[in-house]
């Protein structure tokens, strides 16, 4: 299906609507890409890869072209629809994000990885890449991810609950430095008022959801729905006996995890553990 076209004949798919702002405001300016570049103190590569649809860039660059262009916020907020758009996650997500951003508070239980909304860059790469994408899908992909962190924050954030298994803090990155980038990252995001973080210790034994990551979201009509995901596919349920199922599932887990101040605590040992830089 053709992208759809407003009055102005400009698209009103975000990501492509950004990417035509950007180079109808450069053609407008008369500079090449080179001169932005030099401009703006970023290599003009960046620029040539943000027009071309094959990254969004990051809010610092787009401010930066909102100033140099004299438009803003005007980028800036186009930025922030492409990242938030839907349409760029796999069919079988695309669902689930809609409700996602529409949820009033969001409650999750990891077995294998961080929540997306809760990884780092680096982090992002490496799971993604093992999962199979690579070139300009896995930048999409992950540009995609990251921008998801944009959910938990602001004054009208949702409250989000997340039940990590020990065994998510002890598969670390083969990159020493970016594992423990994504623990930092995960100190600074359970210190936010609306995020709750608890870890569920391998002493535990098993229990419901042994294998299973899951989301659950409250919707503001006041449904629960659930996402489940494997290493395989994912589900989103919505029916709402395999959701209550679930949920009493998670509930016998919460109550065997660490409580939020024991899970801090946690979390900064295993930052302890983390081998340092070397000295130079």
């Amino acid at each position: 299906m053709p992208p759809r076209r407003a009055v102005t004949g400009r698209s009103q798919e975000p990501r492509q609507r950004f990417v035509e702002e950007l180079r109808l405001l450069r053609s407008r300016k008369g500079d090449s890409l080179r001169q932005l570049g030099e401009t703006l103190g970023w290599d003009w590569s960046l620029f040539g890869k943000m027009e071309g649809g094959q990254t969004l860039g990051s809010p610092e660059v787009v401010q930066a072209l909102d100033q140099h262009y004299g438009t803003p916020g005007l980028l800036l907020t186009l930025w922030e629809l492409a990242a938030g758009d839907p349409t760029q996650f796999r069919e079988r997500y695309r669902r689930y994000m809609t409700l996602e951003a529409e949820a009033v508070s969001l409650w999750h239980f990891g077995v294998s990885v961080f929540p997306g909304m809760l990884q780092t860059e680096g982090y992002a790469r490496e799971v993604l890449a093992v999962g199979g994408s690579k070139g300009d899908d896995l930048t999409r992909q992950v540009e995609a991810r990251i921008g998801r962190r944009e959910l938990l924050r602001g004054d009208e954030a949702p409250p989000f609950r997340t039940i990590l298994s020990e065994a998510v803090l002890r598969a670390s990155l083969r990159d020493p430095t970016e594992w423990r980038k994504q623990l930092e990252h995960l100190a600074e995001a359970a210190a936010a008022p609306n995020v709750t973080l608890q870890v569920l210790p391998d002493i535990s034994g098993p229990h419901g959801l042994v294998s299973t990551d899951v989301m659950f979201l409250r919707l503001p009509d006041g449904r629960t729905v659930a996402y489940t995901e494997n290493a395989h596919r994912g589900e989103l349920i919505e029916e709402t006996g395999p959701v209550e199922r679930l949920q009493r599932a998670y509930d016998a887990v919460r109550d065997l995890a660490l409580s939020p101040a024991e899970s801090r605590k946690f979390v900064m040992r295993m930052l302890e553990e983390v081998p340092c830089e070397p000295s130079t």
